[in-house]
């Protein structure tokens, strides 16, 4: 890449009489465009690439199909005066914002440049993304967002703050209609941070994105605590504790690959059904090896990824929020070649139980699925919420009330899949029936009830087995007979609570068949400004 230095204030020399033909001033138009895209300083570049990290130019060359980027206000320069701003006008003013096509779709892009400002947003800066994201909303088309500020230029004042509002309000306004993707490649601190919390997906590189309010100097001061950046808002924090980041990568070079797989799986908006594409996946292709993989003892765990894997196209999907709140499964991939979202309780953590963090996580995946028609699988493993005093005192009730309000809201096709045990109020709540799931299958080792027969046993004959001559016994046969009587695979589907039960070998093909006669599904909400959804 080209060096060369900064640009001075005034620009190019226009002092003289203007009596330069069309090709002196075409000449000066590549001059200044070479300027532009050069950077500041071919030493400024070297100090981004020893930080492990690309330029803003690199990084849209990796995420745009090859030739196809665009760009927009490229000699965009700020008019700010003061603290020597006035000496400092470099073209593009610290981003570079524009469209271009990922696999022959329209995607819009904006990228800040830390070797400018630390990328730090100025009023010019923030207007130049405005104008891109009001593009990307009046096209239709996908936003994303490649993040490496230092936050407001403190320079420019609250005009800066004002910048970030306008950003903020657009997020808002695009919620819901295209999807926005916010992909951290550096530092983001104080309000800055809320621009990626209000986007459908984050993305984060170790060790050289971090997102935090308030910095580790500001919290030592205030708390006296002692932690570094990436250890209080590194890549791994905020994908394992925080639920903030969906996905963390290594380096920069995967991260953005992931990018372009997850916008394959997307729609270019809400107007428009997710790609579809032509399955080398036999549609009838039967299962057998799902026999193995769940064992009918309800109390023994076992990988749900593996009957996801099992069950999709050729066994590809995407987990998202893969390391938080890691008892249940948001993830989506295809069937016959159809885009589909799954949630699923996980049996190897917790037992699959439902908590605070899994109905945030699954709650936040249906309303994203539903706002971009993504049809909704649900298959069921879960024993009910996880009691204790943490859970209760944390607000389990308001926090399980998401998830309820997110299935009960969505109008996309929803199918769910009961594989083994479902119990209480958290059967109710992963798209039971009587919620508005379209199809509810279940397996033959399927146990729908208030609670597990043990449980049961012990309250519906707690007077027999305590009279009893031998307890023990008595409460064995008590549990077996319960057991008889309404934990029976048969149960449900003679009371129409589950629309059939299905071999396990043939849940591919019931799946696919189901989902071709709901494509045409249309369901209408009541008429309302908006909801008021559990907070």
């Amino acid at each position: 890449m080209a060096t060369t230095t900064a640009p001075a204030r005034s620009g190019p020399d226009r002092s003289g009489p203007d009596t330069a033909g069309p090709g002196a001033r075409t000449a000066e138009l590549h001059a200044i465009r070479a300027q532009a895209l050069a950077g500041p300083s071919g030493k400024a570049t070297a100090a981004q690439h020893a930080k492990g990290k690309l330029t803003a130019r690199e990084r849209i060359e990796l995420l745009l199909d090859a030739g196809s980027f665009r760009e927009v206000e490229q000699l965009r320069r700020h008019r700010a005066s003061g603290f020597g701003l006035e000496d400092r006008r470099p073209y593009t003013d610290g981003v570079v914002t524009g469209w271009g096509t990922v696999e022959g779709r329209t995607v819009f892009v904006y990228a800040h440049d830390f070797r400018i400002f630390g990328g730090a947003l100025g009023e010019a800066h923030a207007t130049k993304i405005h104008k891109i994201m009001d593009m990307a909303i009046a096209a239709g088309a996908p936003l994303v967002s490649l993040n490496d500020g230092a936050g407001a230029r403190i320079q420019e004042g609250v005009s800066a703050l004002a910048g970030y509002g306008g950003i903020f309000q657009r997020n808002t306004r695009a919620s819901g209609v295209i999807p926005q993707i916010s992909v951290m490649l550096g530092p983001c601190a104080g309000g800055a941070a809320y621009s990626p919390a209000l986007t459908d997906f984050v993305f984060m590189v170790r060790e050289t994105s971090q997102m935090f309010i308030t910095g580790p100097d500001v919290v030592k001061a205030v708390t006296g605590e002692e932690i570094t950046q990436n250890g209080l808002g590194g890549a791994d924090v905020h994908a394992e504790t925080s639920g903030v980041c969906h996905f963390a990568y290594d380096d920069e070079e995967t991260c953005i690959a992931e990018v372009r797989y997850l916008l394959s799986l997307l729609p270019q908006n809400n107007r428009e059904n997710p790609p579809r594409t032509i399955a080398t996946d036999a549609a009838d292709r039967r299962s057998e090896v799902l026999l193995d993989l769940v064992p009918a003892d309800g109390n023994r765990p076992y990988d749900m990824t593996k009957v996801i894997e099992e069950i999709l196209d050729d066994g590809d999907h995407l987990e998202v929020h893969e390391r938080w709140a890691r008892n249940i499964i948001c993830a989506l991939g295809r069937l016959d070649g159809q885009v589909v979202g799954i949630v699923a309780n996980q049996p190897q953590v917790l037992a699959g139980v439902l908590d605070i963090e899994a109905s945030e996580k699954a709650a936040r995946f249906v309303q994203m699925c539903d706002a971009f028609n993504i049809p909704i699988l649900t298959f069921l493993d879960v024993p009910g919420f996880l009691p204790g005093v943490d859970q209760e005192h944390g607000g389990i009730i308001r926090h399980g009330a998401k998830l309820l309000y997110a299935y009960c809201n969505a109008t996309v096709p929803r199918i769910s899949l009961i594989l083994r045990k479902a119990y209480g109020g958290a059967y109710i709540v992963m798209d039971s029936q009587s919620i508005g799931a379209d199809l509810t299958y279940a397996w033959p080792t399927n146990e729908i009830a208030v609670m597990g027969a043990e449980g049961a046993a012990g309250v519906i004959f707690r007077r027999q087995i305590a009279q009893a001559d031998d307890p023990e016994a008595m409460r064995r046969k008590m549990v077996q007979e319960y057991k008889n009587e309404l934990m029976h695979p048969y149960y449900a589907a003679e009371r129409g609570l589950v629309d059939d039960v299905i071999d396990p070998a043939e849940t591919r093909e019931v799946l696919i068949t189901s989902l071709a006669m709901l494509r045409t599904k249309h369901a209408d909400l009541p008429s309302r400004k908006h909801g008021n959804p559990p907070q």
